[in-house]
């Protein structure tokens, strides 16, 4: 089919009810003369002045949606006229709050599994976009580090590929290396270890995927300022840090950024098979982050408590991650486990040949502003309404040289 004519489908009695599959809109010209697209793509059904009722011409599927990044993802695609189509494996009540994100008809669910191929051809089918958000922290008995990060993001880069694909994403991991420095754990951290090969199993299938290795990101409803205000994972009210915390550098990066970037990249045909690092404005000693934590959620830490633990010497702590590691409460006590004390033991390392969120325009949040707000959630005495003589003001954590 060389050309696509675009008939008139107003009547003046009523109006027809038509597929949105079936449907090519006539742009701004509703003349009774058809317009012709040739060479019809999916692009060619760009319709309106590109908020959330217009359709920007991209169909993004968006594996992973349903997690901490994916929320608001979803909501910066939607907002801008992307059709969204949103594979889940659980329960669709579960995602169904993200059928808000976009206009009437422009999101769709469809069930998937991560090792079933013919589900995931169906996904990718009608996509000239697909972003892979798909992570997993911790290890459980249907699904390691090497079958979600390695051997799922090959598959999806793979099938994509066969179906067309204009631009593959892929969300990896800031420090990501094949071997990574041992901190706690003899063999390293797993999770950055298999992030990297995922990476060179995206790039063997799939060569002008687009790479995204994201820091600490920190938001409402995260695993970095909820970890730390969490009373369980102390020990009696202390924060217990490898090396407390002095030898570890962060550079935490908000979640508004992080979607941000990923919709710059989408919009941006220059950013093509390259890799991207996503990293904040300012970097901080972890140990200077967690007193920051402390100081915002107990007004008295400096006084009854002030000081941070040496990992090595917090003999309770260790006994209680690692009875959360043998019994697989790693999910339920807020995700306290071995893998993820190594993985935030590490300094994060930012390359000065790599491009960052900068380099997309997007302006970026400091943590001592849009965190603080975050945390005022975990405020141990929240029901108590304090007077404007009681607030004082929390000085901001000490920032490190980049």
């Amino acid at each position: 089919m060389s050309a696509v004519i675009l008939k008139n489908y107003f009547q003046t009695s009523r109006l027809q009810t038509i597929h949105f599959a079936s449907v090519v809109v006539q742009g701004n010209n509703y003349s009774n003369q058809p317009r012709i697209i040739k060479n019809p793509t999916t692009a060619s059904l760009k319709r309106g002045t590109g908020g959330r009722s217009s359709f920007n011409g991209i169909v993004c599927t968006v594996f992973g949606n349903n997690g901490f990044i994916g929320r608001y993802l979803c909501n910066r695609l939607g907002k801008i006229g992307t059709q969204l189509i949103l594979p889940h494996r659980s329960d669709y009540y579960f995602t169904r709050h993200l059928k808000l994100c976009g206009d009437l008809g422009q999101v769709l669910f469809h069930e998937f599994n991560l090792r079933d191929e013919e589900a995931i051809r169906k996904c990718v089918k009608y996509s000239n976009v697909v972003i892979n958000l798909i992570g997993k922290d911790w290890e459980t008995n249907n699904y390691f580090y090497e079958d979600v990060h390695v051997e799922g993001a090959r598959r999806l880069a793979r099938i994509s590929k066969e179906a067309g694909v204009e631009r593959f994403i892929h969300v990896s991991s800031l420090n990501v290396s094949p071997n990574p420095k041992p901190l706690i754990l003899k063999e390293g951290s797993q999770f950055l270890k298999t992030k990297w090969e995922g990476e060179c199993a995206v790039k063997e299938e799939f060569p002008e995927a687009t790479i995204i290795r994201p820091a600490t990101v920190y938001g409402m409803g995260d695993r970095f300022l909820t970890f730390y205000s969490e009373p369980w994972n102390q020990q009696f009210s202390l924060p217990v840090l490898w090396k407390k915390g002095e030898q570890t550098e962060k550079q935490p990066v908000h979640v508004a950024d992080v979607a941000a970037g990923i919709v710059a990249i989408v919009l941006d045909p220059n950013t093509a098979g390259k890799t991207y690092q996503f990293v904040g404005p300012r970097r901080y000693k972890l140990k200077s982050l967690v007193e920051w934590i402390q100081r915002s959620i107990l007004d008295d830490w400096d006084k009854n408590y002030g000081q941070i633990l040496d990992l090595n010497l917090a003999i309770p702590f260790k006994v209680k991650v690692s009875l959360c590691d043998a019994f697989g409460f790693k999910n339920r006590y807020n995700n306290l486990h071995w893998e993820a004390i190594e993985k935030d033991s590490t300094t994060d390392i930012v390359s000065k040949d790599l491009p960052t969120l900068e380099d997309l325009g997007i302006k970026l949040s400091l943590i001592e502003e849009q965190g603080a707000w975050e945390i005022k959630l975990y405020h141990r005495y929240s029901y108590y309404y304090k007077t404007l003589d009681e607030c004082k003001a929390i000085p901001p954590p000490e920032t490190v040289p980049i």
